[in-house]
């Protein structure tokens, strides 16, 4: 357990909204690594390696938003301490060289999670996201609101975002179902991280909430030129750790309207085997 209290159980969760709003310095746009956790080869958390893995993000990849203790970042395989300590030192590390660092704070337990939320609202964080529970799993769209509801109340400063991976949590309640009317639940709701193939499903959520301003950011890497038609605004990925680089040169070749250089981008990045 944490050496703080998540907040007095007996209060609905809309009551600890009331004291400060999320307030995001920007939108969060762009790309967004998903950082892998740097391990020994016995195991351990190797936190010395991150200092150097923010400049090779920030100088080589042109990257600086991150998303830590995600599905790349093996996160939910991580003891609830070592994800605190990973998320401290990322945000240590980070400061004054990233943009944006979001913690990925989901977990099958509401009290891990809403832990790990406040534990990220404390260091520092940028914002936190949550994935849905898996093993007993919400079967309609109000239960699993409720759940993220709980755990978005645990850090209202901090913008919260949805983490949407239907193929490894096995729960299909659709994003665009879900984000019907979501901020009148979850005031601090700012976006939704989409890692599935769903592209009519994608392109709902997109064409349905245009006046909130969410940040749609697409999670499959090899389809993201295909999210962009569809109206991403960012994308958060694994092989932007080390695709970064020409990654933006797509980006900067749709934005251009340069379609033919933008497809050959991701037509290479797609060939390109990820490293071992």
């Amino acid at each position: 357990m944490l050496p703080f209290r998540v907040g007095e159980p007996d209060k609905p969760a809309q009551d600890f909204f009331s004291s400060s709003m999320a307030s995001p310095k920007k939108k969060l746009q762009g790309l967004v690594a998903a950082t892998i956790t740097p391990m020994t080869e016995h195991g351990e958390i190797n936190f010395s390696v991150i200092g150097r893995y923010v400049d090779y993000l920030v100088e080589e990849q042109g990257v600086k938003n991150i998303f830590v203790n995600g599905t790349t970042g093996e996160g939910l395989s991580l003891s609830i301490s070592e994800r605190c300590r990973v998320a401290e030192e990322w945000v240590t590390e980070g400061r004054n060289k990233l943009d944006q660092i979001v913690i990925h704070v989901g977990a099958l337990s509401l009290k891990e999670s809403q832990e790990l939320a406040q534990h990220a609202a404390k260091i520092g964080a940028d914002g936190i996201a949550v994935i849905a529970p898996f093993f007993l799993k919400p079967w309609n769209k109000d239960v699993l609101i409720n759940f993220l509801k709980e755990v978005a109340a645990a850090a209202p400063a901090l913008p919260f975002y949805y983490y949407h991976i239907p193929a490894l949590t096995g729960v299909k309640i659709r994003a665009e179902e879900l984000l019907d009317g979501i901020q009148d639940k979850i005031p601090t709701f700012q976006g939704l991280k989409f890692s599935d193939t769903d592209l009519l499903d994608f392109g709902q959520c997109v064409d349905q909430n245009r006046q909130q301003q969410f940040a749609f950011l697409f999670g499959v890497d090899e389809q993201l030129l295909s999210a962009l038609v569809m109206g991403a605004t960012g994308a958060v990925g694994s092989t932007y750790n080390y695709l970064g680089k020409k990654t933006n040169q797509m980006l900067e070749a749709f934005e251009r309207k340069d379609f033919s250089s933008a497809l050959n981008h991701q037509v290479l990045e797609c060939r390109r085997p990820k490293p071992s």
